[in-house]
């Protein structure tokens, strides 16, 4: 994950909750992708990723 990286959690047009992760210079590099009913659905969100991401692998796809 990027250095300095923050997690906002907010809640969306639809009244759900949704997470996203914004770098520091104002991009957003993830994002729920999916609306929770529950601000600790998102939270849980937010952890699962902070638990796996830094041990993912890189899978290149594609045309080959």
């Amino acid at each position: 994950m990027a250095p300095n990286a923050t997690f906002e959690l907010y809640r969306d047009a639809a009244d759900e909750w949704r997470w996203r992760l914004v770098a520091t210079n104002g991009n957003i590099i993830a994002d729920s992708g999916e609306g929770y009913r529950s601000k600790q659905g998102a939270e849980r969100g937010i952890a699962s990723v902070k638990r796996t991401a830094p041990d993912a692998d890189i899978e290149e796809v594609g045309d080959e």
